[in-house]
């Protein structure tokens, strides 16, 4: 395939190059040497940090010798090639750095559940995408791999933690890509990007085979797309539990990708612009593309009533704060069984390194209490939503944001978290609820950046009907970036 047909294959999502595949006008082996044009295309993004070309090559031919593309029983993305985030994502003999430089030469031994049903689906895996350490910022420049370039700028940060996957989407090197999301990590940069982000309900997915949660249920596992059909297809791929998981989330009565199809009914929505974390950091601009995505939604027939559910932002914070903390340090000891020795404070991120040392001295008394807290937090927030189906609030505070301001130590995890939560605003508020939330790039800034508008319900089916509906009213997915694959292919 010559570079302009995979550039121009680039406008065609996930479900129509599975279409195209189905119906044997280009077959597996072509659309992964497409996207691997496409990747060599924008090296300078920084978005894909480990390639897997002869692994994607290898499994693409046996999908076309086996013939299973062009059968009934074909799924809506086999054939399509498809990038994990280097994080949440592992797949057995490939190399997994979680963003660490204490972790450069780790190789996964296993494969993620989620990454096994990607397989099972047909999606091509050929490369991997970078990340922040642990996922710890909401911004993607970690010191092992370096910054991901935002397609829509070069000095706004693409957003973390799922930052590569959403930069690689952004510029049409794949119509999909995975993520994972434990204050925002799918949302925040789905917003920074311009694209679709969703964060399934708490259980949607298992962590199979090595956990039972992440961060005590704050972490749910899903995918950044351009289209709502690809989200929706994508979440139908990895939606179920696997055998021994604590907990599930309910089959929904239709698939995901039939959800977002359907027309949904009147929906009592709450707006809000202001936000539940201290801040001044509300940009007038974001506020306007709430307030007209609300009248969008007014005039497809849902009912809007200003208003938001309260929470007590201190205990929000302190828990949130106390739960990384011991993440951190059990990472930690990853590191030090990976290595053989004691890691070196300078194979960390600084900020890391005070959420490892807090991390050492957090009591199980404090570990406990934060458990408590969001569990507490999570029944006041469902109360203030009574008699309403769903919440309509910024996904950030701001345009994206720049470089140097997510990843920084500020003497404390709590204070770290008090800077992210004054930019992020409501995103951990879907973690720590467990509702599913979704980013949708609805506004712009002034200067053409992408402001995400985010959504959020108890479930997805619901976040995906009303989110199909807002596209065709809205579409954005020939909306590209000034880095956008072609435009960049000569740079």
């Amino acid at each position: 395939m010559d570079s302009s047909s995979a550039f121009e294959l680039a406008r065609t999502d996930g479900v129509g190059q599975a279409a195209l595949a189905a119906a044997g006008e280009l077959t597996a082996v072509e659309l992964l040497d497409a996207a691997i044009i496409r990747v060599e295309a924008t090296r300078g993004l920084n978005a894909v940090i480990t390639d897997l070309f002869e692994r994607g090559r290898a499994q693409a031919a046996a999908l076309d010798e086996s013939g299973v593309l062009r059968s009934e029983r074909t799924g809506p993305l086999a054939g399509v090639p498809f990038l994990l985030k280097d994080l949440g994502a592992a797949l057995a003999g490939a190399r997994e750095s979680m963003g660490s430089r204490a972790l450069r030469d780790h190789v996964a031994t296993d494969t993620a559940w989620t990454v096994n049903r990607y397989l099972d689906a047909g999606l091509v895996v050929f490369g991997k995408t970078n990340t922040p350490e642990w996922g710890n910022h909401c911004t993607t420049e970690p010191r092992l791999s370096g910054p991901t370039v935002n397609p829509w700028s070069p000095t706004r940060t693409p957003g973390g933690s799922s930052g590569g996957s959403a930069a690689a989407v952004a510029a049409g090197v794949v119509p999909a890509a995975s993520g994972g999301d434990g204050t925002g990590s799918i949302r925040v940069p789905a917003s920074c990007c311009g694209v679709v982000g969703l964060k399934p309900r708490r259980g949607r997915a298992s962590f199979a085979p090595d956990g039972g949660h992440g961060l005590e249920g704050l972490v749910n596992n899903h995918a950044l797309t351009r289209t709502v059909r690809d989200c929706a297809a994508l979440l139908d791929v990895i939606a179920g539990s696997a055998p021994g998981d604590p907990y599930s989330a309910a089959v929904p009565p239709v698939s995901f990708l039939e959800a977002a199809a359907q027309t949904p009914s009147a929906q009592r929505i709450l707006i809000a612009t202001s936000s539940p974390f201290p801040t001044d950091r509300i940009d007038p601009e974001v506020v306007s593309a709430v307030e007209a995505a609300g009248r969008l939604l007014e005039s497809l027939g849902h009912h809007l009533t200003p208003g938001a559910p309260t929470v007590d932002p201190d205990v929000v914070a302190d828990a949130i704060a106390v739960l990384h903390t011991v993440s951190n340090a059990e990472l930690h000891e990853l590191a030090r069984q990976h290595l053989g020795r004691e890691p070196r404070e300078d194979e960390f991120e600084p900020s890391s390194w005070v959420m490892i040392r807090e991390g050492f001295t957090t009591t199980g008394l404090a570990y406990a209490k934060a458990i408590a807290d969001i569990h507490a937090q999570t029944r006041r927030f469902a109360a203030g939503m009574a008699g309403h189906d769903m919440l309509l609030v910024p996904t950030l505070l701001t345009g994206p944001p720049p470089y140097g301001l997510l990843n920084q130590p500020r003497g404390t995890t709590r204070a770290f978290f008090d800077v992210e939560f004054a930019t992020t605003g409501w995103t951990a508020l879907a973690n720590v609820t467990g509702w599913a939330a979704i980013s949708l790039p609805l506004g712009q800034t002034s200067d053409g950046l992408p402001i995400g508008v985010q959504l959020m319900a108890p479930d997805e089916s619901v976040l995906l009907s009303l989110a199909g509906q807002l596209e065709q009213a809205a579409p954005w997915a020939a909306r590209t970036p000034p880095r956008w694959v072609a435009a960049t292919a000569g740079t």
